[in-house]
């Protein structure tokens, strides 16, 4: 057991069984060391967390900071453009120039990044002292990124609000996404399965099993949601569905525009959601991680970062069984909470 890394990090940390963790490794190739359960839900992450939880936890939050988060795909890329263009007053120019990468540092990339993996990429990428000074980049501690940025700052992250600073909702607006779980499991395995950090390599029934057991990170997925659910009436805290951006995305816009203080006319808003149409998405290079793709870190199969960004694709994965043992696993789950996705009939 490793409990608390310090003082500066009240919540206890306890490492995942070392067979739990060696049967997990054989699947998640990207991982060598091990994973950590963290706090009262046991969140799920890999073990080199430990060595960020504390600077994560205590980074000094600004009043003007932007925060964008969700359990991963779903739909953060496409809030953070949108987020990132209405508090921007709608910047094209700046939006198409520079990378999404480099408008949203991701708050804990860098404990995803093994040392093991990172020699590999470093001496994949040797030939290059350009590609080299991009991987150190991509790959530092974003709290240190942060503290040096003296423009409003623009931050991704997929922990849930209770590893994130204590004082961020009093502090700064926080932008929260959710997505039907089973939408969520097939984007993300996809998502594994080419991020050679996380390097997954069996199918999608047996990573479904990792995911619903909490066997998987940012898991337990209901309790990050219901984190941030159970605040959305707060001032600095907005919460979107993705099912509803891709229903009425002008809508979205609205809400967005309204919880940022900004005000657009009818027109502005028709070209911003045509900026975000899934298909001009798909193309936009400024938001497809190409940086991961140019530096061997996503493999490049021809697959963009954005996939399909349909809801109900899920469909198309499970079978039989799965749907059922997948309706059981979010009536379970919901039961204790009003949180319902909006998409469904409940």
């Amino acid at each position: 057991m490793e409990n608390s890394i310090n003082n500066n990090f009240p919540i206890e940390i306890k490492r995942v069984e070392s067979k739990t963790a060696e049967e997990l490794m054989k699947y998640f190739t990207g991982e060598h060391t091990g994973f950590v359960r963290v706090g009262p839900k046991g969140y799920f992450m890999p073990h080199k967390y430990t060595q960020q939880a504390s600077n994560i936890y205590n980074m000094e939050v600004r009043p003007s900071d932007i925060f964008v988060t969700s359990y991963p795909r779903s739909g953060t890329t496409w809030t953070q453009e949108l987020v990132w263009m209405v508090a921007n007053d709608l910047d094209y120019e700046t939006s198409n120039a520079i990378p999404l990468t480099e408008r949203y540092p991701f708050l804990e990339f860098s404990v995803f990044v093994h040392p093991v993996m990172m020699k590999r990429f470093q001496e994949e990428n040797r030939d290059s002292e350009r590609k080299i000074k991009l991987l150190e980049w991509v790959t530092q501690p974003a709290t240190e990124q942060l503290a040096l940025m003296t423009k409003r700052r623009f931050i991704k992250s997929h922990l849930p609000l209770s590893l994130l600073p204590p004082n961020l909702l009093d502090t700064a607006k926080v932008v929260y996404v959710a997505r039907d779980p089973r939408d969520v499991a097939v984007s993300f395995y996809h998502l594994n399965r080419a991020m050679r950090t996380q390097g997954y390599i069996d199918d999608f029934k047996k990573y479904w099993k990792f995911f619903i057991s909490d066997l998987h990170h940012w898991t337990p997925y209901f309790e990050h949601l219901k984190e941030s659910w159970e605040k959305r009436h707060h001032p600095n805290l907005l919460f979107l569905f993705y099912e509803e951006l891709s229903k009425d995305l002008p809508k979205a816009v609205r809400r967005v525009a309204e919880f940022l203080g900004k005000s657009f006319t009818n027109e502005q808003i028709v070209k911003l959601c045509e900026h975000l149409s899934i298909d001009n998405f798909k193309n936009n290079k400024s938001v497809n991680y190409d940086v991961m793709k140019e530096l061997g870190i996503l493999i490049a199969d021809g697959q963009s970062f954005i996939r399909k960004g349909k809801a109900g694709g899920w469909r198309d994965y499970f079978d039989e069984e799965m749907e059922q043992e997948a309706d059981k696993w979010m009536e379970k789950n919901l039961r204790d909470t009003d949180l319902r996705f909006p998409h469904l009939k409940q």
